[in-house]
């Protein structure tokens, strides 16, 4: 999902779909600048384990922009 996608301010390659969408989730769904977890923390200023909720928070509605979510 995240192939050929790297962090806009480190450049680490970001190879999780959740990465990918929480950037879509909490920036802009059209975003194509994308942030690696502790990057987009940093960005948004909150700390990593508050967006690793979110992402379960998401996941359990059924986004299906995150592993596990709805089809």
């Amino acid at each position: 999902m995240a192939r050929g996608k790297k962090c806009y301010a480190c450049g680490r390659e970001l190879v999780k779909k959740n990465e990918l969408g929480l950037n879509k989730k909490l920036i802009d769904p059209e975003t194509q600048t994308f942030y690696c977890l502790e990057c987009l923390a940093e960005y948004l200023e909150v700390d990593v384990e508050f967006l690793l909720e979110k992402i379960q928070e998401f996941r359990s509605q059924g986004c299906v922009l995150f592993d596990g979510g709805e089809r």
